[in-house]
């Protein structure tokens, strides 16, 4: 896991208990996983076919001057 150890986690969730405090900290974790969740279905989902607009613009081909 990116070469993270025990110590590593440890320290990363102390500080984030000291920088958010314990209130804050248990929202931010539900947060976290939600998103983390989120993604992992949305990139195990077969992705939906693209509709496919052909677009032809118009081009003006009057020109404005301006006169000072």
């Amino acid at each position: 896991m990116f070469g993270l150890g025990v110590p590593e986690l440890v320290l990363i969730l102390i500080v984030g208990l000291v920088v958010f405090g314990p209130g804050k900290l248990p929202d931010i974790g539900r947060a976290v996983g939600k998103s983390v969740r989120e993604f992992k279905d949305a990139s195990n989902e077969e992705p939906k076919p693209m509709k496919v607009v052909n677009r032809i613009e118009k081009k003006d081909d009057t020109v404005s001057h301006e006169t000072k």
